[in-house]
């Protein structure tokens, strides 16, 4: 029994881990049309800032290793400097990639930019330990009175708040006029364009946003694990995240949460319990399959996901967008129509 709390327990850690990936993806994508296929260089700068600011210098106990920022600061500082790393990298390469640009071009751009961290990263030893990686983080709720197991599900509880947090908090974003902007970018660029909407400006901030959930998710992966090396963020890892959000449903945050359930955590645990046939590794590689398939199969069937976005209704409230109470009937008299 103490196994299988364990397990799932793990589960729980990256279920909420991948739910705060697929709500920083689904707000730039999905609100704002900003194709991201780098968001993995964002989650890994998180995961390293925190690694680094926490091991300590690299002169002690961790001789072994090279990295910079390095640091023993007391928790949750580690944390937050993921989180802000997210979103200064964010910035810095937002900068130079969301210029006024075809969306395809951007995501061409995004691609390359993550190749060439992932080659820079692993090559420069220096930086964080090369392919390597860093290893030997400390666990941030290591303060706790409680055994391995309860500590799995206390930082899983732990995950889960920010998960609340983060969902409420892009939420709100979402319904405020700063979302409707970027809806409005989305859907017709030319338009938002002519009627005020500076877009670079836009693109620039709700790509900032998510990269501070982005960094956010990547230092609370690391203090899970204690561990991260260039290995754990090929590009194809941005690849299930998206998958995620097509299947739940773009736009719709209960659908990244219902995606993020099916593909990352169902569809792709069903593999590991599959007897082994043919060569050694074929069935890790089917996960890559299962994904492809399951992808395309979205796209052809149901393309707007299981959750799709919902549309919004123009009621007599919102359809005047200067309206008070006294307006409209002020309004109806003068047209000639009943007061309601």
């Amino acid at each position: 029994m103490s196994a299988w709390s364990y397990y799932i327990s793990t589960l729980a850690v990256y279920f909420g881990i991948d739910v705060l990936s697929g709500i920083s993806l689904n707000l730039q994508y999905g609100y704002a049309g900003v194709v991201n296929l780098a968001f993995i260089i964002f989650q890994s700068v998180g995961a390293y800032v925190a690694a680094a600011t926490a091991l300590g210098p690299d002169t002690g106990a961790g001789a072994f290793q090279h990295y910079i920022f390095a640091a023993s600061l007391p928790f949750p500082i580690p944390l937050v400097l993921a989180t802000l790393a997210g979103g200064a990298l964010a910035g810095v390469v937002g900068l130079f990639s969301l210029r006024r640009m075809r969306r395809d071009y951007q995501g061409a751009i995004m691609l390359i930019v993550s190749l060439i961290a992932l080659q820079v990263v692993t090559a420069d030893v220096s930086l964080f330990n090369g392919s390597n990686g860093l290893t030997g983080v400390p666990k941030p709720l290591s303060f706790l009175p409680v055994g391995p197991l309860s500590y799995q599900w206390a930082y899983a509880g732990w995950v889960f708040v920010f998960c609340v947090a983060v969902y409420l908090l892009v939420r709100w974003l979402s319904r405020s006029p700063w979302g409707r902007a970027l809806k409005a970018m989305r859907d017709q660029e030319e338009a938002a364009s002519a009627i005020g909407l500076n877009i670079t400006v836009l693109r620039l901030q709700v790509f900032v946003v998510g990269g501070l959930i982005a960094g956010l998710s990547g230092g609370l992966l690391v203090e899970y694990i204690g561990a991260w090396s260039p290995g754990a963020w090929g590009y194809a890892e941005t690849f299930v995240i998206f998958t995620a959000i097509f299947v739940g449903g773009l736009g719709n945050y209960r659908g990244v949460v219902l995606g993020v359930l099916l593909v990352p955590v169902v569809f792709l645990q069903v593999t590991q319990f599959l007897p082994q046939i043919g060569y050694p590794g074929l069935m890790d590689s089917l996960e890559w399959v299962v994904i492809g398939l399951l992808f395309m199969l979205c796209l052809l069937v149901r393309p707007r996901g299981i959750l799709p976005e919902r549309k919004p209704v123009a009621t007599e409230a919102n359809a005047f967008p200067f309206a008070t109470p006294g307006l409209l009937p002020y309004l109806r008299r003068r047209l000639g129509r009943p007061v309601a």
